[in-house]
């Protein structure tokens, strides 16, 4: 009995067996690779001067991996008698699974593409905005995934001429439907070509204020200064006025000093000369505007009005500079001994005000 068994299917279990060696010596293979060539290649590549290479094979690594498995099924299953229709089913799976392997490499080198716009940047002597980066980013991934799932249908015997004709038939459907999506789509275009601002700018709106983390397709990611991330629609900024405050020259100070009303005239006039004085020869104060003038009298104080700006635009170098700033202005007022006003109010009375103390009643003796 076992005679027959071996006799009728002994042919068919040895190529099984050897079908499963092929398959067991692909995963000795992807082992071989992923210890010994992939680290060759990636010593290789960390002696150049670019990350690029690097960045690309990183990105080809897993894709690698399961095409090496896919090898090793497609050819143990080579092995065995397969019927017709079924090599070629075999063999379209084959070169689907090549298609989507190396495509898959190309979508994960477009995640890291920092190291292909440098290299851009370098060559050609360009330059490329940072909001602009993960735009293009995302429009490659977009174009590669097109590109496959065309070439895959093509692949499996299915027209695409037939969908072509429906996108145009079923266009005017889709705008319909998406209309805001589209209005978002098309202003993130205005922002790109426009350029209001970049990546890790400090923005203001109407609607928002923070700095700009990332921009797609449909939306803007700011975050807050209270680390809230905020997430607009580009039409919404597209509408709007935007003060991009990254992007400040000098940054203003303005603000008035009030002394008291029996300040001498020249100690007020040595006053206004030291503090002109003093912004003129400060490092980080910019010598381009700097006003400093006695501008009138307020009900309680005589108003001297400072405006100037710091050459720094950066929020924390600013307030330092502030503060110094307003520690030298107190240390002009205290060499000059004139003292800073405050709001009071003087009270008069027509007739003399007595504040004697009215002595208090006796309680009558009822008994």
């Amino acid at each position: 009995m076992f005679a027959d068994f071996l006799s009728n299917y002994g042919t068919l279990i040895k190529q099984i067996a050897i079908a499963v060696l092929i398959f067991l010596a692909f995963l000795l293979l992807r082992k071989i690779f992923i210890t010994y060539i992939f680290r060759l290649l990636l010593k290789i590549t960390k002696r150049t001067t670019s990350d690029f290479d690097n960045q690309l094979v990183m990105s080809f690594e897993k894709p690698m991996r399961v095409l090496i498995i896919i090898l090793g099924i497609y050819f143990a299953l080579a092995y065995l008698p397969l019927k017709e229709a079924q090599d070629t089913l075999l063999l379209k799976f084959l070169k689907s699974s090549i298609i989507v392997a190396i495509a898959a490499g190309f979508y994960n080198m477009a995640g890291v593409s920092s190291g292909l716009f440098e290299e851009i940047e370098k060559k050609f002597n360009v330059h490329i905005d940072k909001i602009l980066k993960p735009f293009l980013e995302k429009i490659i991934r977009a174009v590669i995934v097109v590109l496959v799932v065309t070439v895959l249908l093509q692949e499996w015997g299915y027209s695409i001429d037939g969908l072509i004709a429906g996108l145009g038939l079923g266009g005017l459907a889709i705008s319909l439907a998406a209309k805001d999506t589209l209005a978002n789509i098309f202003a993130g275009v205005v922002i790109i070509t426009d350029k209001p601002f970049s990546i890790g700018d400090w923005i203001y709106t109407p609607s928002i204020e923070g700095v700009v983390e990332d921009i797609n397709f449909r939306s803007t990611k700011v975050r807050t200064f209270a680390q809230a991330l905020i997430t607009v629609p580009n039409s919404t900024l597209a509408n709007e006025p935007i003060t991009n405050w990254s992007r400040m020259g000098k940054r203003r100070i303005t603000f008035k000093l009030g002394l008291q009303y029996f300040t001498p005239r020249d100690k007020l006039e040595r006053c206004i000369q030291a503090i002109e004085t003093m912004l003129r020869e400060h490092p980080d104060i910019h010598k381009e505007t700097i006003f400093v003038t006695f501008e009138g009298f307020e009900n309680h104080s005589l108003e001297i009005f400072l405006y100037f700006f710091t050459i720094t635009t950066k929020w924390e170098e600013y307030l330092k500079v502030r503060q110094d700033v307003n520690l030298r202005i107190m240390k002009i007022l205290e060499d000059e001994q004139v003292p800073l006003a405050f709001p009071g109010r003087s009270l008069y009375f027509e007739t003399p005000l007595d504040t004697r103390q009215q002595p208090q009643d006796k309680p009558q003796d009822k008994t």
